[in-house]
């Protein structure tokens, strides 16, 4: 069993920045990929971002390359998503995700075993 939390998220303007964490419990974070997904109002959750457990591979949605940058300490079980040049369109609630599978789908959200509670992002134009 994973319980992750995530925090950081706020208000910022465009083109402003913004540092998510997700701190998670366990003993065994490193064998978990971690992903970033986010969702807006009226829209389905996509994919964002994820990370393999040894943090040497990472992935990114299109909308977000260049901008956004996901990383993990193993040593603090934690993973980060460091948000760059912000735009309206970035908007949502963001959730971080764990997923420990013999085949890992990074870009799958049912893929996904644990799921945080969300934190919210707003950018102001």
């Amino acid at each position: 069993q994973v319980h992750l939390v995530e925090s950081g998220g706020g208000l910022v303007q465009a083109g402003g920045s913004l540092r998510l964490s997700c701190a998670a419990s366990g003993r065994t974070f490193s064998s978990y990929a971690m992903g970033w997904f986010r969702q807006a109002p009226g829209k389905e959750r996509e994919f964002v971002a994820a990370i393999s457990g040894n943090g040497e591979s990472t992935y990114y949605a299109d909308s977000v390359k260049g901008r956004l940058t996901i990383s993990r300490d193993n040593a603090k079980n934690t993973v980060y998503l460091q948000m760059n040049s912000l735009k309206p369109e970035d908007t949502a609630v963001y959730y971080c995700a764990a997923q420990s599978r013999r085949r890992i789908y990074y870009y799958t959200a049912s893929e996904y075993n644990y799921w945080g509670q969300g934190t919210q992002v707003t950018v102001s134009s």
